[in-house]
């Protein structure tokens, strides 16, 4: 297997492994939501406050960050972006050492 390929398999593996973590963080936020409920309302765990909504609004909020890294966030932020910054800060610096060597070789021959 070529190098690009196999990168190209790691990156679709890595991001399988993404995915699957977060449906099986859907399907625990799902169940442990309903816990939540029941615990509160039928098996009367502080009743007198419905403290499974904080609760159920806490984890939402985790899951909807965990949803937002897993499709927006490494979606663009891929291999091809790293590569990319790579390349652009390679050129900077590359650009920075030719003037440095510039300078340097102006002050050294002030004849040229």
């Amino acid at each position: 297997m070529e190098i690009d390929q196999h990168e190209l398999y790691e990156y679709a593996r890595q991001r399988l492994k993404q995915k699957k973590r977060l449906y099986f963080h859907f399907v625990l936020f799902f169940i442990g939501s309903i816990f939540m409920i029941i615990a509160n309302k039928l098996l009367d765990v502080k009743p007198e406050t419905n403290w499974y909504q904080w609760g159920i609004t806490i984890w939402g909020f985790i899951f909807v960050l965990h949803f937002i890294r897993v499709f927006i966030t490494d979606s663009f932020m891929n291999k091809k972006w790293e590569r990319a910054q790579i390349d652009k800060l390679i050129m900077k610096q590359e650009r920075k050492l030719e003037q440095i060597e510039k300078d340097f070789n102006q002050k050294n021959n002030p004849s040229q």
